[in-house]
């Protein structure tokens, strides 16, 4: 009796597994056949058909529309070619020194007793600066003057009362301050450029932003063998400037070349492509156009172009860095 009771149990657990997976499996098939049956139903139904064309029909144009629209144009500012002066130059460092500037010495060696000028004290050519004694012990001899031979301003004062000298030792330092000029020394590869009579401005560290004008008067004949490097001296030209002061620092920017009435056009409009000079133009139709130039002269600012471009062609000055030839621009100001 109980085996019977166990196999009714079992046999009525398979035939629920049973029907459970054939129930899953006509549902899966009702899902199915959903979308036969909707077509089947469009198929019977003209207007159906009719809308669910227009509708794709309406999509397509929109992805039409949507693919040919024009790409956006990009924003760039333009300057237009002009003829115009271009220097190259080089920026070297140099001194503020007097134009005549001698060391004083004594005659004799001795012991310095007597010195009669300070730093800064102006002195005339003649007048004696200090006073030596050559005497030596058991020896008697009479005091020397130094003597000054030219009339300036005292600028160096190394020997005091007191100090014993030789005649190769210096006395005093003697510059004329009225005149100054700006020692400095050109690298080789520019000497060629060094002439007398060439242009320059200098800077000085103590009047920041003011610019001062001078020109090229002594090139040296020689080249330093150590440094490599030619010494030249620039005086200023125009009135001197008072404020200027022997031994200041100057920072000098020499005009190795220049060219007169050249096309030019801003350093920042030129892209260097593998080896190529490129600049994009913008035509009246606003439309972006890649050229290859060849570029002469240059400076921190501006580039001379020697091929390339005509006067009055707009460059694109910025924002061409992510332009490509037949693009579409706007141009601000």
């Amino acid at each position: 009796m109980k085996k019977s009771i166990s196999s009714v149990i079992v046999t009525i657990f398979i035939t629920g597994i049973i029907l459970a997976l054939v129930g899953l499996g006509a549902y899966t098939l009702i899902l199915r056949s959903r979308p036969a049956l909707a077509a089947s139903i469009s198929a019977r139904i003209p207007g159906a058909r009719a809308q669910t064309g227009g509708g794709n029909v309406q999509g397509g144009q929109g992805q039409r529309q949507a693919g040919g629209s024009q790409r956006n144009a990009s924003v760039v500012r333009v300057t237009s070619v002009v003829l115009n002066t271009i220097e190259n130059s080089v920026v070297l460092n140099g001194d503020v020194l007097a134009v005549n500037q001698v060391s004083i010495f004594p005659t004799v060696a001795g012991k310095v007793t007597r010195t009669n000028y300070q730093v800064g004290d102006a002195i005339k050519q003649g007048a004696v600066v200090a006073v030596v004694d050559p005497s030596r012990p058991g020896q008697v001899y009479s005091e020397s003057p130094v003597v000054s031979t030219i009339g300036g301003t005292v600028l160096q004062a190394p020997v005091h009362k007191g100090d014993t000298v030789s005649a190769q030792t210096a006395i005093l330092v003697v510059g004329d301050l009225s005149t100054l000029m700006v020692e400095t020394f050109v690298p080789e590869r520019f000497s060629n450029a060094a002439q007398r009579g060439l242009k320059a401005q200098v800077y000085l560290a103590a009047f920041p932003g003011e610019t001062f004008e001078a020109a090229v008067q002594e090139v040296s004949p020689v080249l330093d063998p150590s440094s490599r490097t030619v010494r030249i001296r620039l005086g200023f030209t125009g009135q001197m400037d008072a404020r200027i002061k022997a031994g200041m620092y100057a920072t000098v920017s020499l005009v190795t070349n220049s060219r007169v009435n050249v096309p030019v056009i801003p350093r920042v409009a030129v892209i260097n492509t593998y080896g190529s000079w490129i600049v994009f133009t913008v035509d009246d139709r606003n439309i972006a156009i890649r050229k290859v130039i060849s570029l002469g002269l240059e400076n921190e600012n501006y580039v001379e172009v020697l091929d390339g471009l005509e006067v009055g062609d707009k460059v694109v000055s910025a924002g061409q860095n992510f332009l490509t030839d037949g693009d579409p621009v706007r141009i601000v100001e």
